[in-house]
Formats: structure tokens, sequence, C-alpha cells
């Protein structure tokens, strides 16, 4: 009898570290029918205009950019238009990054957050109510997370009117506004250093 209860306990924990972290399952946005990556780890492709000047290049599969030298911020500009979608972004921001992801710009050859809503990454913000988690103008992130120093996932949904924002995992913030219906996406360089290490996006 007691070695059949060391045996279970033996099944048990094997199952145990059979389950561990090696069995979750992958994060969203990495794979699935419909999505579309937007970079191949390899090149800046077609799929993107520049407005503003930095120097944008490719290291060790990630964009990088660490040098702006136009007086306002530099941005990677996708040609196409976006709706309805999930984007997945993977991130590293410096300490001192300014940067964001901003989504339906109005205007690809003039992007600002007035005209695009604008998913921040920005830990030394000022006002950090609409710093790194936040929409900047839109919707506040309270507490505020930081992103500096490590890779970080963002996933963000945009459908109709309602526009969620989770980081890491977990939902900064939920924003209900139709100002802006369609538009371009952006990647920005604005200060310090940032890393984009995947990009992909599902229209819905």
């Amino acid at each position: 009898m007691r070695h059949g209860w060391m045996r279970a306990v033996a099944l048990t924990v094997g199952l145990v570290v059979t389950l561990g972290p090696s069995a979750a399952p992958p994060v969203a946005g990495q794979t699935g029918p419909g999505w579309v990556s937007l970079f191949d780890g390899k090149a800046i492709g077609p799929e993107w205009d520049r407005v503003g000047e930095t120097n944008w290049r490719v290291e060790e599969g990630a964009i990088v950019a660490d040098k702006r030298t136009s007086q306002t911020p530099a941005h990677l500009v996708s040609k196409a238009k976006y709706k309805d979608f999930e984007l997945y972004v993977e991130f590293w921001a410096s300490d001192d990054a300014n940067s964001g992801i901003f989504l339906r710009c109005q205007d690809p050859a003039r992007i600002t957050d007035r005209s695009c809503y604008e998913v921040n990454i920005f830990d030394q913000r000022k006002d950090p109510t609409y710093g790194t988690g936040g929409i900047v103008h839109f919707a506040e992130v309270q507490p505020m997370p930081k992103a500096g120093g490590k890779w970080n996932t963002y996933e963000i949904t945009a459908k109709g009117r309602l526009i969620t924002v989770v980081l890491n995992g977990q939902k900064t913030v939920e924003l209900h506004n139709g100002l802006f219906v369609e538009g371009p996406i952006t990647l920005q360089h604005g200060e310090g250093v940032i890393k984009f290490r995947k990009v992909a996006i599902r229209p819905l």
C-alpha cells in the first residue's frame, strides 16, 4: 500500500513538472490565421514610409533607432490603412526613451498625437497619466507601468469605437472614442533608444 502511495505522489509531481511554464500557451498575436507580419527581422521593408529623420536600422533581428536628427520625432508609417485590427508589437526601450505606437493616423505625412491615437512608450513623461501604457490625450493610465530596460509586448485591439491596450499581459487602458476611424499605424522614435523586434497585425 505504501509503495502504491509513493507511486501516486511521483506521478503527481511528474504531472506538475510537465504542466509547468514550458506548457504555457504562446502569447497571442505571434502566430495564427489572419496575422500579417510587418517586419521580417531582416530589413525595413516596403510596407513602411519614413517621416522625420533618425537612424532607423536593423540589428540582431530588431528595428533600432537611437539618434534622431529631425526637429520633430521620426516615424515609420505603414503604407496600408487599418480600421479594425489586432496589433502585436515586441519592443525594448531605454529608461529615457520617448516612443510610441500611433493608430488610425489621419495624415500620413504629418504624424501627431492630435491626429492619431498614440499608445505611449515614455517612462519619464512629466505627466505620467499619459505615459507608458496610456493613450495620449484620450486614456489615462494609473498607476503607470515601466517599460525601460527590458523587452515588452503590446497587444492593441481596435474595433469600432473601442480600443484596448494590453502591456505585458496586463490591460492598461480601454478607450471608447470614435474620433479617428481608419488610417495607418506608425512606430515612433523621439528620444533615447527604441527597438522593435516583432510587428504583426490581424485585420478584423
